[in-house]
């Protein structure tokens, strides 16, 4: 099935459908827990590349990657779901786009496109800290894990990406 075909089927509740009883999303590990984003929302993964700091950020907020003219924010998911920080420079970017932004999250490592079936889905336990929670839409049981589907919506309005602020707007 050709990419255009699955954005055509896009489910909104639970991410990419295939037609049926079964959806899609890139996974990726991040300190040993199995993590995954809707196959549609990923545009592209790339090998560790060169970030500018931010001085000043937020410690999730990693730094600037030029990726072929775009600038995309470089998102440590191990420093935003409170994680503790893998001290190497090795981390793959994931990279999503969102209404007004590109954003790379940055992953220990790349797991493969895993179809999952909707029954399988449950919402996130409240189990989960409150600030992780937030961004997790929920879980499915896989074999022998679970893969914690990450909303990556809620982290471009917690970064307040692509909103423009009322002196950008006035002046528009």
């Amino acid at each position: 099935m050709s990419v255009e075909s699955q954005q055509n089927v896009k489910n909104q509740d639970h991410g990419s459908s295939l037609g049926g009883d079964s959806v899609q999303y890139s996974t990726f590990i991040i300190a040993g827990r199995l993590y995954g984003i809707d196959v549609t929302r990923v545009q592209e993964v790339v090998r560790p590349m060169l970030m500018t700091r931010i001085p000043l950020a937020p410690s999730h907020i990693v730094g600037l990657i030029n990726l072929r003219g775009q600038v995309a924010t470089a998102i440590g998911l191990r420093e935003l779901f409170n994680l503790p920080t893998k001290q190497n420079d090795d981390l793959m970017n994931v990279v999503c786009k969102t209404s007004g932004a590109l954003l790379s999250f940055l992953v220990d490592e790349i797991g493969d496109v895993v179809e999952v079936k909707k029954s399988d889905y449950e919402p996130a336990p409240s189990t989960i800290a409150p600030n992780v929670r937030k961004f997790i839409s929920g879980v499915y049981k896989t074999t022998g894990t679970l893969l914690s589907v990450i909303d990556i919506d809620p982290i471009a309005k917690h970064l307040d990406v692509g909103k423009k602020t009322s002196d950008q707007k006035a002046s528009a």
